[in-house]
C-alpha cells in the first residue's frame, strides 16, 4: 500500500518480512533497546499482545514478524508519533492485526479489557520513580510533550491488562533494578527471566531485560549476559542475530 510520507520523514527497512517502518529523525527514531526488546520477548501465534508507549510502532511491527501474533495493539500518548505508527501499520497492510491508540499508558485499561492481553511489552519513555523522571536518552523536544508516567503507572496497567499467567517484558536501565523488582512484586507480576545488556566485555551493563509472569510463582532465571560491541562500531554475532543481519 501506497502512504504518504510528511515532511521530515523517511521509510527504514526492518530486516523482518520486508517490512518497513516510518520515521522522522529529527523528532524521534527507534533505538537498539527497542530492537533487542523484540529479541528477548516470547509469544505465541494467535496470542493478543499490548505495546505500552509504543512510539512509531517498532514493537507490534518486529513481534508481529516474529511470531504472527493474532492481534497486536500499540498505545502512544504523542500524536505525531501515533500517526506515524498507523500509517506504517497501513503501509505494511497490517491494518487487520495491529491496531494503534493515541492515548496515555496511565489509562491504559479504559481503552483496553481487564485481563485481555497474553503478553504486554514496554520500553519506558521515563525512568521510573516518584516523579517519573526523564530518560536521558529522550530527545528533549520530544521530553518537552509527553505526559510523565512513572514506572509504577506502567505495573499497575500492566498487572490489571494481562491474562493470569500473561508475560510482561520490559527493558529498562539497570540502576533502577532494585525499585523495577519491588514494583513488580507488588502488582503481583513476579519476574521470572533476566538478562542484562553490556555495550563491551569490559563496561558496566546499560540495560536490563526483564519478564514477569502475572501471578507467577517466585523463582527466576539469570540468563546469560548479551554484549553488543566486540570492538567499536563492531557488532558481536548475537546482536547480529537480532537485528536479521
Amino acid at each position: 500500500m501506497t502512504v504518504r510520507l510528511k515532511e521530515n520523514e523517511r521509510l527504514d527497512e526492518l530486516q523482518r518480512n520486508g517490512y518497513q517502518i516510518i520515521q522522522n529523525p529529527e523528532k524521534f527514531c527507534f533505538g537498539m533497546d527497542a530492537v533487542l526488546l523484540t529479541g528477548f520477548a516470547r509469544a505465541k501465534e494467535g496470542d493478543r499482545l499490548l505495546d505500552l508507549g509504543t512510539g512509531t510502532g517498532i514493537i507490534p511491527l518486529l513481534m508481529e514478524a516474529k511470531y504472527h501474533c493474532g492481534y497486536l495493539a500499540g498505545l502512544e500518548i504523542q500524536a505525531e508519533s501515533a500517526d506515524m505508527a498507523a500509517r506504517s501499520v497501513l503501509l505494511n497492510d497490517l491494518q487487520d492485526k495491529i491496531e494503534i491508540i493515541a492515548g496515555d499508558i496511565k489509562e491504559a485499561d479504559s481503552f483496553f479489557p481487564s485481563a485481555s492481553f497474553d503478553c504486554i511489552t514496554c520500553n519506558p519513555p521515563y525512568m521510573p520513580g516518584q516523579h517519573g523522571l526523564v530518560n536521558p536518552s529522550t530527545p528533549k523536544a520530544i521530553a518537552r510533550h509527553e505526559i510523565l508516567c512513572t514506572f509504577e503507572d506502567v505495573a499497575r496497567q500492566a498487572a490489571k491488562l494481562l491474562k493470569p499467567g500473561g508475560h510482561f517484558f520490559l527493558v529498562h536501565r539497570p540502576f533502577r533494578l532494585a525499585e523495577i523488582m519491588v514494583t513488580l512484586v507488588r502488582h503481583r507480576l513476579e519476574p521470572k527471566r533476566l538478562q542484562l545488556v553490556y555495550p563491551y566485555t569490559d563496561r558496566e551493563p546499560n540495560m536490563v531485560l526483564l519478564e514477569s509472569v502475572r501471578g507467577g510463582k517466585a523463582g527466576m532465571k539469570a540468563e546469560k549476559p548479551l554484549i553488543v560491541y566486540q570492538e567499536p562500531g563492531v557488532y558481536t554475532a548475537e546482536i547480529g542475530e537480532v537485528y536479521g543481519f
